[in-house]
């Protein structure tokens, strides 16, 4: 069945035109049932909200109500939790580590809170935190999952990994402190049971079991094997939580996983992981990056001998992934290049490096290359056949997702039955969520 559905996506979608053009009556769901709760299944919407976009681009969990954003998402990712060196979940104040402040300690006013209530000093719950719970109480289909890891915070899950004992306390810690929300004491806030109830599962974000990863990560041979073992346990340990409460529930358990062929291969018994997690979340993007020498795309639907969301779909499907639980990430900002050379629409010229931005050089937010694109600087550059954009002045350039690709990309996801869509990350959305507005259309959204 799914070799058949891939050829006959080969043949029929030889042009984005003609995928873009499916409408919803035509793309097939497979009448597939959620994995959890009695309603028909939808397609996920699995928004990363970042801990520190509070900070720098004032993007607050209130934004995502005003936006309109709480509405079309199933899902919040809070990124990101971190594992120390014991091989425990832990938070606290500790710079470049842990920001309990921002998780739970930060008080906001009525302005700034979601339900238009100052916190107040004795409250065991603020920050991003009691935002999350407010925005949940006001979209009660609304999911929150904590995310652990990231690029920069995977340093110590092999460690984590290694040892039956070690995967056990892990797993253990991780439920204590959000799950069952016992936070550390700072101040009046935090304690047992303090972020109870605001959790509703787990997402993994090893980058990368078996693999290189970032500078200080610990990678072995044999994490391929204990990240199997890690998942089963965390299942285990989920669902056993599960059972115990008065009123049980499912908490779900899903990753962020690779485009890389040879990644899967380093780090993913895929059948039996898939077996544990209610779904994935692909990497769709960073398939070129701007610290290459070469403009490049970075997140393309289609490409030939390149990375692409098409081939790292297929290359899940083909060792065994579900259809129905792979979610296709879909990126909220761009990289740039500068110093490009060799005149055309830039795209594969040599650089110099990457672009001046905002926040960090080669990496945009969308809302601000949307304000390039509409500037009249820039030229709006199109590969219609592979499903990709950028913009290029001549000497710079950009790479990015605009709402007519992330539409064609929805439309990708419903004519091959996938799980839904991810994205990285909501603050690099507009104020009214243009993109986010596009995908949920794309996926039969209002």
């Amino acid at each position: 069945m799914r070799r058949r559905t891939l050829s006959a996506l080969a043949v029929g979608v030889s042009s984005l035109a003609l995928l873009a053009g499916l409408a919803p009556s035509a793309t097939a769901t497979n009448g597939h049932r959620e994995d959890t709760g009695s309603h028909s299944r939808t397609f996920k919407r699995v928004g990363y909200f970042t801990q520190w976009g509070v900070y720098g681009r004032n993007f607050q969990v209130k934004d995502l109500d005003t936006s309109g954003t709480a509405a079309k998402l199933s899902h919040v990712n809070y990124a990101f939790g971190n594992v120390n060196a014991d091989g425990r979940c832990f938070t606290g104040n500790v710079p470049g580590e842990a920001d309990a402040w921002a998780d739970y300690a930060r008080p906001l006013d009525a302005a700034g809170s979601v339900d238009g209530v100052p916190d107040t000093a004795d409250q065991r719950l603020a920050g991003n935190f009691n935002q999350l719970k407010e925005l949940k109480a006001k979209h009660p289909r609304l999911k929150v999952l904590i995310s652990l890891g990231g690029w920069s915070w995977s340093t110590h899950f092999s460690d984590a990994a290694r040892t039956p004992a070690s995967r056990k306390a892990f797993v253990s810690s991780c439920i204590d402190l959000y799950i069952k929300g016992d936070l550390p004491v700072d101040g009046a806030r935090g304690g047992t049971g303090a972020a109870a109830g605001l959790f509703d599962g787990i997402d993994l974000d090893w980058e990368w079991p078996g693999s290189e990863g970032d500078t200080d990560t610990t990678y072995r041979p044999e994490d391929k094997r204990n990240f199997t073992a890690l998942v089963r346990e965390f299942r285990t340990q989920l669902d056993a939580y599960g059972r115990s409460l008065p009123q049980r529930k499912h908490y779900e358990l899903t990753a962020f996983v690779p485009a890389s062929p040879a990644k899967i291969d380093a780090g993913f018994e895929v059948p039996t992981i898939m077996r544990d997690f209610d779904f994935v979340n692909l990497q769709g993007y960073d398939f070129h990056v701007s610290g290459e020498k070469t403009t490049a795309q970075q997140s393309a639907l289609f490409a030939k001998n390149d990375f692409s969301v098409h081939q790292t779909v297929r290359d899940w499907l083909r060792r065994g992934a579900p259809a129905r639980k792979l979610v296709v990430g879909m990126p909220f900002y761009g990289p740039g290049w500068t110093g490009v050379t060799g005149g055309g629409t830039g795209l594969g010229h040599p650089a110099t490096g990457p672009a001046p931005a905002t926040w960090a050089a080669g990496y945009e937010d969308y809302k601000a290359l949307k304000k390039l694109a509409d500037s009249g600087t820039y030229t709006l550059h199109r590969d219609r056949a592979n499903g990709h954009a950028w913009l290029f002045d001549g000497t710079t350039l950009w790479t990015y997702d605009d709402p007519q690709v992330l539409r064609t990309k929805s439309a990708y996801v419903r004519a091959l039955g996938l799980g839904g869509a991810m994205f990285w990350s909501l603050d690099g959305d507009t104020p009214d969520g243009e993109l986010i507005t596009a995908v949920d259309r794309g996926l039969g959204g209002r």
